[in-house]
Order: C-alpha cells, then sequence, then structure tokens
C-alpha cells in the first residue's frame, strides 16, 4: 500500500510540476488533501 501511495504521489507530482514547475507546494498541499479524500 505504501510503495502504490508513494508511486501515486510521485506521477501526480511529476504531472503538476510539468503543468506548473514553480507549484510544487501547492501540489503537494493537494495531495495531501485528496489524500485524505480517498
Amino acid at each position: 500500500m505504501s510503495q502504490s501511495k508513494r508511486q501515486a504521489e510521485r506521477q501526480f507530482r511529476a504531472r503538476k510540476e510539468a503543468q506548473n514547475p514553480h507549484g510544487k507546494i501547492k501540489s503537494l498541499k493537494r495531495l495531501a488533501k485528496e489524500d485524505v479524500k480517498e
């Protein structure tokens, strides 16, 4: 489970980074929110 979660986070972060390189922190915050939702 931890591995799958980490992989999804890495993919999500990479995609978000590609869209806005200077939105790393926002991406992490959004990821945390989505994580809680899931």
